[in-house]
């Protein structure tokens, strides 16, 4: 690692905190997936608490700069958040957001590289 690198990467108590957020999300996940398939929880509950985490992590990668907004990737983030809040408002149009964020987060995620960091408006994927 280059000493710009390491003078740029974050402080190992914000990967804490990053790791922290990440379980709070996936506990979320958890208890929202399983309200909707029929175990005697809060679908608002589970929402609420993937919505929090969501948003927290969001603001750590912005802060870090891991994600950008004007990228797809940053876009699609914003895009599930306000899903997920739809989970919380309205948990009758929630099993049908659940699946469509599961998977658009699946398909992000591992997307290559050039066309999670694309930016609309700036030409083609790997263009930008």
């Amino acid at each position: 690692m280059t000493r710009s690198a390491a003078a740029s990467k974050p402080p190992a108590w914000r990967r804490w905190i990053a790791i922290v957020l990440r379980c709070a999300h996936l506990a979320g996940l958890v208890l929202l997936g399983a309200a909707l398939l029929g175990a005697p929880l809060s679908v608002r509950d589970g929402a609420l608490l993937t919505l929090a985490s969501g948003l927290a992590l969001f603001v750590a990668e912005l802060a870090d700069t891991r994600i950008r907004l004007g990228e797809l990737a940053g876009l699609v983030v914003l895009l599930k958040l306000a899903a997920v809040g739809c989970m919380a408002l309205r948990p009758a149009a929630a099993p049908l957001l659940f699946w469509l964020v599961l998977g658009v987060s699946g398909l992000i995620a591992h997307a290559p590289r050039p066309l999670r960091h694309w930016r609309p408006g700036r030409g083609g994927a790997g263009q930008g």
